[in-house]
């Protein structure tokens, strides 16, 4: 009764093999080709293969060898701040009461901070992957995007630095002034601006319609740049020189723009699931669901840090238990860790749904977020 089953299992299993084996031919022909050139040529052919080949193998292997993994990755990091013990709020006097203006001591945002530290994160302890031309080259005219190597980091980073440009923006237009309506903060200003820079500039444009062509800037130096405003509207803010207006309608302005930024993240997830159930060979499902890590990543850290920000008012409009809910939400969901991604059936049975998993968690965290924005509004 279950040889037919049998024969169906071993039908797919071969199939799976015979892919697996063509793709290794295919992606190893122009190896082979390479290599048979190589043997068959003169001395002066194999010299210039090796003055062409030598260059491209170096370029190439440093761009393997930092795509690879991502450095530095560690869902506790924000625990190194001890948010926990702050007994004063961003901007709130907390030293020398009535002293002048040079002695006068603030409160530092934890926001700014972590934001900083996000940064940090994507350009300095890791390379950014998606301005390097290895990259934006592609694989034999492939986007790397469109194939299950080596894209995962890039997408990863691309998702914390859509958590860090929406915090840079909250920053400048409503955290760090006075209800929204006195004058911008010049190192907020400047590093919101560097944070909107293009993702995937490198030190030359190629010719391009929407782009200059010749020597340009790349990506990773604007963001380094942002580091140092960040840093230098904080240390304005240690010396009261600086505003951060922690008010509840400004957290629950900020709740409300991270719950829309996640749901655009959500809808995403939804397409990519509704396009494909290829399983482990959606070579696009890897992407939406790194970037959709790599934003929970960047949130988990900036909403830990509003928490201190905005503690007094979390305490007194009881929001303890929600937000430690959401914040559960958001670890649980960084701790999916699959070693293949998969895209399956939502009812299927034989390859996994881990697209949809992680759409489940970023739905439960947008839930958690909508609800402490209408406890906010009260």
């Amino acid at each position: 009764m279950l040889d037919p089953i049998f024969e169906w299992i071993n039908k797919i299993f071969a199939l799976f093999m015979a892919t697996i084996k063509g793709a290794l031919r295919w992606l190893g022909a122009p190896f082979v080709w390479l290599y048979t050139t190589y043997k068959t040529s003169g001395w002066i052919i194999k010299g210039l293969l090796l003055l062409i080949f030598i260059p491209i193998v170096f370029v190439y292997g440093w761009f393997f060898w930092h795509a690879l993994w991502i450095r530095g990755y560690d869902i506790a990091y924000i625990n190194k701040y001890k948010y926990s013990g702050l007994n004063y709020t961003a901007g709130e006097q907390v030293s020398i009461e009535g002293g002048s203006q040079t002695t006068k001591t603030c409160g530092r945002s934890a926001i700014v901070d972590v934001t900083a530290e996000l940064v940090d994160f994507s350009v300095n302890q890791n390379s950014w992957i998606s301005s390097m031309p290895t990259y934006k080259a592609g694989f034999f005219g492939f986007s790397w995007d469109g194939t299950p190597w080596f894209d995962n980091t890039a997408s990863f980073q691309r998702g914390v630095h859509q958590a860090v440009q929406r915090t840079a923006v909250e920053l400048t237009d409503t955290l760090g002034r006075i209800r929204g309506t006195s004058e911008v903060n010049k190192d907020l200003q400047s590093a919101r601006s560097a944070l909107q820079f293009d993702e995937f500039t490198w030190y030359f444009n190629p010719f391009d319609s929407k782009r200059p062509f010749g020597p340009t800037t790349k990506t990773p130096t604007y963001y380094r740049s942002a580091i140092k405003q960040l840093k230098g509207f904080n240390n304005s803010l240690v010396k009261c020189q600086a505003t951060f207006d922690a008010r509840a309608d400004n957290l629950r302005t900020f709740v409300d723009r991270i719950a829309k930024d996640i749901g655009s993240t959500s809808a995403a997830i939804k397409r990519r699931s509704e396009a494909s159930n290829a399983g482990w060979f959606d070579f696009y499902a890897d992407n939406q669901f790194m970037f959709a890590k790599g934003q929970l990543y960047g949130y988990y850290g900036i909403l830990r840090a509003a928490r201190a920000d905005f503690h007094e008012i979390i305490e007194k409009r009881n929001l303890t238990d929600v937000w430690n809910n959401m914040e559960s939400q958001i670890k649980s969901a960084l701790e999916l860790n699959p070693m293949i991604i998969s895209n399956g059936k939502e009812d299927g049975w034989l390859m996994p749904t881990h697209v949809t998993t992680m759409g489940f968690y970023v739905l439960r965290v947008r839930s958690n977020l909508v609800e402490i924005r209408s406890i906010l509004s009260r």
